[in-house]
C-alpha cells in the first residue's frame, strides 16, 4: 500500500460520523435546558416565598433627642396630672343664634381658622346700610366739586365785567359769596364722608363678630353648643343660652404638675431632671425638669405644686392624664454639653455578626443599621452614631429577623 492509500485511510478512521456529531449535540443542549429551567424554578419558588412572607409582628420607638441627662439617683417620687398652660372655651363677643357651628372633637385647628358663625342677617343689613351711605356721600361730593367749580368761573367773568365797568360790585359780591358758601360745603361734605366710613368700620366689626375664630392653634377637646342654640358671652341666667362654642387646647403648651408634701419639698428645685411616666403608657418614660415650685402651699392637704415640662410632645399625651414623676438628684447644667446622639430603648440595640446594630422601619421593611452606643441612662441607651431623632426603631428584635424583612410594627413608645 502506497503512502498517500495509508492517510486517506487515516483520515477515514478520524472521521465523525455526522449523526453521531447531531446526536451528542443534542444531548447537551438537553443538559443545558434542563440546568435553566431547575434555576427559573428556584428563581420562581425564591420571588413566591419572598412575596408571600409574613410580616414579622414587633414593637417599635422611637429615636428621641437626649436634652438631659440625669443622674441615676431618685431623690422623690410623687403623683400628678398633665395641664395645659393655654386652654380657651370659645364664645361670641354678641348674643346670638348659631347658624353653623364648624368643629368637632379631636379636629385640629389653626388660629384664625372658622369655628362657627351666628345669624349675622341684622348686622349684614346694617353693614349694606353703611356702605351705601358712604357712596352716597362720595357722590355728593362729586357735585359740590362741580358747582364749586362752575362757581370759580362765574367769579372770575364778573370780576372781568366789573374792571370794564359793565357790571355792579354787588354782582361780584354775590359771586364771590357763592364760591365760599359751596367750598364750605365741600369741606363738611368731606367730613361727611369720613363719618360714613367710620360707620361701615363699625357694621363692618359687628358683622365679623358674628364669626366666631380660633384665639390660637390647637385642638378642640370639647363641643359645647349645635346650630339654632342661643350663645352669649355671659350667662343669661336661663338653661338655655350657652356661653361656649367649645374648648381648645395648644398641645404645645401640655406640662405636668405635681403636689409634693411639703415636709420633701427641700429635695426640689429649678431645672431639675426628671423622668415622668403615664399612668396609662407605664413602660414609656419621658424626660423632663422642674419649671418652677409654685410658691404657695395646699393647707388641707400639706403639699405644695411643681410644675413639670415635658421634653418630648406626643400625640398621646393629652390633658388630665394621671402621672407619676420621679425626680432626680442634681440639677441639668444650661453651660454643659450634653453628648451627641439621640436615645432609644437599650432592647432594641442587638449584636450581629460582631457589631451593634438597630433594625430601623421603613415602611413595611425593617432595616438594619449599624450604630455606635454610649452610656446608658437607665432602661434607654445613647446612640452617639448611626441614628437620627425620630427614627422609627424595633424593639427587642427577634433572633431571625433579617435586614429587608417584612414587618408589623405596633405601639411605638
Amino acid at each position: 500500500m502506497t503512502a498517500p492509500e495509508l492517510n486517506k485511510g487515516l483520515l477515514t478512521e478520524l472521521r465523525i460520523d455526522p449523526g453521531l456529531r447531531d446526536g451528542g449535540g443534542g444531548r447537551r443542549r438537553g443538559w443545558w435546558y434542563g440546568i435553566a429551567a431547575v434555576l427559573l424554578i428556584v428563581l420562581v419558588l425564591g420571588g413566591v416565598r419572598a412575596l408571600t412572607a409574613r410580616a414579622v409582628a414587633v414593637e417599635t420607638a422611637i429615636a428621641q433627642p437626649l436634652q438631659s441627662a440625669p443622674s441615676e439617683t431618685v431623690v422623690l417620687d410623687a403623683a400628678g396630672y398633665v395641664t395645659a398652660r393655654r386652654e380657651a372655651t370659645v364664645s361670641s363677643k354678641v348674643t346670638g343664634r348659631l347658624a353653623e357651628v364648624l368643629i368637632e372633637e379631636g379636629e385640629q385647628v389653626k388660629q384664625g381658622q372658622v369655628l362657627a358663625r351666628l345669624d349675622g342677617a341684622d348686622e349684614q343689613a346694617q353693614l349694606h346700610l353703611a356702605q351705601a351711605q358712604l357712596a352716597a356721600a362720595k357722590a355728593q361730593v362729586g357735585s359740590l366739586t362741580a358747582q364749586l367749580q362752575q362757581a370759580r368761573r362765574d367769579l372770575g367773568r364778573q370780576q372781568d365785567l366789573n374792571k370794564q365797568h359793565l357790571t355792579t360790585a354787588q354782582a361780584v359780591d354775590d359771586a364771590q359769596t357763592r364760591v365760599e358758601t359751596l367750598d364750605a360745603q365741600l369741606k363738611a361734605q368731606r367730613k361727611q364722608i369720613d363719618v360714613a366710613a367710620a360707620q361701615v368700620r363699625i357694621a363692618q366689626l359687628n358683622y365679623n363678630n358674628t364669626i366666631i375664630r380660633a384665639p390660637f392653634s390647637g385642638v378642640i377637646v370639647a363641643k359645647a353648643a349645635q346650630p339654632g342654640e342661643i350663645v352669649s358671652p355671659i350667662s343669661a341666667g336661663g338653661g338655655f343660652t350657652r356661653t361656649g362654642i367649645g374648648t381648645i387646647v395648644d398641645m404645645d403648651s401640655l406640662e405636668v404638675e405635681v403636689d409634693v408634701n411639703e415636709a420633701y419639698i427641700n429635695r426640689v428645685s429649678p431645672h431639675q431632671p426628671v423622668v415622668t411616666v403615664l399612668d396609662a403608657y407605664p413602660d414609656w418614660k419621658i424626660p423632663g425638669e422642674v419649671i418652677t415650685i409654685i410658691p404657695t402651699a395646699d393647707r388641707s392637704k400639706a403639699t405644695v405644686k411643681v410644675r413639670i415640662a415635658l421634653h418630648k410632645k406626643d400625640p398621646r399625651i393629652v390633658p388630665d392624664m394621671g402621672v407619676r414623676v420621679s425626680f432626680y438628684e442634681g440639677k441639668n447644667d444650661s453651660g454643659a454639653q450634653l453628648p451627641k446622639g439621640v436615645l432609644v430603648p437599650a432592647s432594641a440595640i442587638v449584636e450581629r455578626t460582631g457589631h451593634s446594630v438597630v433594625f430601623v422601619v421603613d415602611g413595611d421593611r425593617a432595616r438594619r443599621r449599624a450604630v455606635k452606643p454610649g452610656q446608658s441612662y437607665g432602661d434607654m441607651r445613647l446612640v452617639e452614631d448611626g441614628l437620627r431623632a425620630g427614627d422609627k426603631v424595633v424593639r427587642e428584635p427577634p433572633a431571625a429577623l433579617e435586614d429587608g424583612a417584612r414587618v408589623k410594627p405596633g405601639t411605638a413608645g
